[in-house]
């Protein structure tokens, strides 16, 4: 079931990213002018690649879930959380203050990751 669980996590929470950033583009556009990256149309390598990624990190959740006991679906989310402070946000702020990263993206990279994890708990909570 935990196999299941990573592969549907996977899959919606790409579903979720793209339906995010397409709403988002264009308000950081708006934002940030000729500094906004035209990021396109993903190609099918793209796409592939991003599920596969999402999938690793679904697997790594599971995976440290399990081990801290966490793998039901109320306990995961505020491991989802942490998770969320602790790797995406810390490295986002990072990008920043040290490589000059627009605060405007970095800031929706974070909620795109927010919504990735809590989706992957939820998901990953509910089918184990």
């Amino acid at each position: 079931m935990l196999a299941l669980g990573i592969t549907l996590a996977a899959i919606a929470a790409f579903i979720l990213s793209s339906v995010y950033y397409a709403l988002l583009a264009p308000v950081e556009r708006k934002a940030l002018g000729g500094k906004a990256l035209d990021r396109g149309r993903p190609t099918p390598v793209k796409i592939v690649a991003e599920i596969v990624r999402t999938a690793a990190v679904a697997a790594v959740f599971a995976w440290i879930a399990s081990e801290a006991g966490r793998l039901s679906l109320p306990d995961a989310l505020p491991l989802a959380l942490l998770l969320w402070v602790g790797f995406p946000v810390a490295i986002l702020t990072g990008s920043v203050a040290w490589e000059k990263a627009a605060p405007f993206t970095a800031a929706m990279h974070a909620g795109d990751w927010l919504l990735k994890l809590l989706l992957i708990a939820a998901i990953v909570g509910a089918v184990n």
